[in-house]
Formats: structure tokens, C-alpha cells, sequence
């Protein structure tokens, strides 16, 4: 195969890029108050965080690039990698883990690379797995929805234990994900272990509701055409299937394709990240093979890997391997004598 620069270099003019991040990020809405919701204050305070030392790191890469900064700050996509990588963040994640993982995906993961339209896996989920890989006590360590634990709900509280890391250890815990993995271990079945107070109908307490804001903010880029169908409903399609083939052989020890659809970050990572237009898939049928691709990893991962949840390690393998996809699946053509 005769190799090729990264096909994410075909992006949209100034004006374009700016619509379109601010139209992802005015859909990340539903989900973000909803898991204000669910997890407190500690989410914004992520939030703001991420996306002070992102646009202030790409502001400096810029300066010492000698490239514009204004523009370039205002194609929002610092923003909207911090935004992501702040949404799957532990809200009581500390200070440094937040700032360590802006760093890393605008520095190394975007900039190091030549910026927007050049890097080859998203910034966000790189940034994230650096952490995860870095850090993974932190970064496993989720507190409990507010209407398990309150404590989480006061603002000063949430501030301090972000920023001096006090009293964290008495408030985290496991995800309703990793808690199945671990109870599995101990031969407890489906039934057993999501009786407890962390599960909610059918999935983890507010996780469900948080996936289904994503999913409506999702349909909301669909419906507006900022993104490409064919991946989310490939990637849902393949998680859904490979979770349905093993649930009906035992529901004892595997979960069910709602559980899978509606837990951890399926659904924004369906929507908001699989489809990022510059390290993705770009041909139809690549962009379908793509997303069902990712969605058969994340299964295998989570129900036989060492993650929890297993989002950002598929959605990274898949962006290595776009190029190739798109070369075996675009178009040939056709040139006719006369």
C-alpha cells in the first residue's frame, strides 16, 4: 500500500471548523448539567480547569510556533478537546491530574503534530489514556451520585478536595462498570450484583440518564448534519450486538445491551468523539466499519479486559488505523476509453 500523509488534513475552512465546534459543544449541554446533576460541582470546577490550561498551553505552542493566536484560538477546538477530556475525569479527580491531562493533549497529542487537521488520534482520548495509564487510582475513582452520597453536593467541599486532594479517599468508589468486573471475579451473578443501590433500571444509578442526555444531544448533530451517521449507529450497533450475542447464552454472568449502551462513556463517545471529522474514518462504508470496529473493542475490553470501561483505548486504535480503512474501502475509479 503506497502510504499516504493522514487523511485529516482535508478539513473545512476557518469559519466551518468554528460552526461546527460550537455546534458540539452547545450538544454537550444536555449531558454536562446532567451530570452536574448526578455529581455535583465537581464536574464544572473539571471543567473550567481543563479549559484554562488547554487554551492557555495551545496559546503557547502558537506564540513559540510564530503562528496566529486569536484565530487559531477561535476555532474553539481547544475548548472542545478540554471539554471532552473533563467530561471523563472523576469530578473529584485532583488539580493536577486535570491539568496534566490538558497539557498532554494539546502539547503532545495536537500541537506537537502540526495542530488542527494534522495530529492522527484525538487529542482528548489521548490525553485521557496517558492519565489512565499514568495515574489509575485517580483515575478509577468516581464519586457516588449525590443521591447516595450528598457530602459531594457543597461547593467550598468539592474545591478543597480537588485542590489539596483531602478527604477523597472516604468519598470515591468504584464505577457501576469496574464494580460488575470485580464482583464477577467472586462468582456473585448480574442479578446479585445489580440489586445493589449503585444500579439504577438499567444501568448504574445516573449513569443511564447522563447517557441518555448524550444520546439526545447526539441525535441534535444528526439531526443538524455536524456529524456522520454511519459511525455512532456502527458503534452502537456493535457494541449492541456483540452484547446481545453473549447475553442470551447467560445472563447470569454477562451483561445486557442496554447496560453496555447506556453505562460509562458509550454514548458520548458515540457521538462526540468516535465522529471527530479529523481523525476518523472519512469514506461511507469506512466510516460504518469504523464505528463497528469500535464498538466490537470496547465490548471485548470491557468484559475481558483489564478496563472498566475501554472508550478512549478503542476509539485510539481505530484513528491509527482510519487511513488503512479509508484506502481499502474508497470508491475506485472508473475510466472508460472512448
Amino acid at each position: 500500500m503506497k502510504p499516504t500523509t493522514f487523511h485529516a488534513q482535508r478539513r473545512k475552512g476557518q469559519n466551518s471548523v468554528s460552526v461546527v465546534m460550537l455546534q458540539v459543544l452547545v450538544a454537550l449541554i444536555p449531558g454536562i448539567g446532567t451530570m452536574w446533576w448526578f455529581f455535583g460541582w465537581g464536574v464544572f470546577i473539571q471543567l473550567a480547569l481543563a479549559i484554562i490550561i488547554a487554551v492557555s498551553a495551545e496559546a503557547m505552542v502558537l506564540y513559540l510556533r510564530r503562528k496566529p493566536i486569536v484565530t487559531t484560538l477561535l476555532d474553539f477546538s481547544a475548548v472542545l478537546t478540554a471539554t471532552l477530556l473533563a467530561l471523563s475525569l472523576p469530578p473529584l479527580a485532583p488539580w493536577w491530574v486535570t491539568v496534566n491531562g490538558a497539557l498532554f493533549a494539546i502539547v503532545i497529542a495536537k500541537q506537537l503534530y502540526g495542530g488542527l487537521g494534522y495530529n492522527p488520534f484525538n487529542p482528548a482520548m489521548a490525553g485521557y489514556v496517558a492519565l489512565l495509564l499514568s495515574f489509575p487510582q485517580q483515575m478509577t475513582s468516581w464519586n457516588p451520585p449525590l443521591e447516595l452520597n450528598g457530602s459531594v453536593g457543597n461547593f467550598s467541599s468539592v474545591l478543597q478536595t480537588i485542590f489539596t486532594n483531602t478527604s477523597a479517599d472516604s468519598i470515591t468508589m468504584a464505577t457501576p462498570l469496574d464494580t460488575v468486573k470485580t464482583e464477577l471475579r467472586l462468582n456473585k451473578s448480574i442479578g446479585e450484583i445489580t440489586s445493589s443501590p449503585l444500579y439504577g433500571t438499567v444501568a448504574g444509578m445516573g449513569w443511564e440518564w447522563i447517557a441518555t442526555a448524550f444520546l439526545f444531544g447526539g441525535c441534535g448533530l444528526l439531526a443538524n448534519r455536524a456529524i456522520a451517521w454511519q459511525i455512532p449507529i456502527g458503534f452502537l450497533g456493535g457494541l449492541a450486538t456483540m452484547a446481545s450475542i453473549f447475553y442470551l447464552q447467560d445472563d447470569a454472568i454477562f451483561l445486557s445491551p442496554a447496560f453496555h449502551l447506556f453505562s460509562g462513556g458509550a454514548m458520548l463517545g458515540a457521538f462526540f468523539i468516535a465522529t471527530d471529522p479529523v481523525t476518523a474514518a472519512t469514506t461511507s462504508l469506512g466510516r460504518i466499519l469504523y464505528g463497528i470496529i469500535m464498538g466490537v473493542i470496547v465490548y471485548v475490553i470491557r468484559t475481558w479486559g483489564g478496563y472498566p470501561d475501554a472508550i478512549a483505548f478503542a476509539i485510539l486504535l481505530l484513528n491509527l488505523a482510519a487511513p488503512t480503512i479509508d484506502h481499502f474501502t474508497r470508491p475506485r475509479t472508473v475510466v472508460r476509453s472512448s
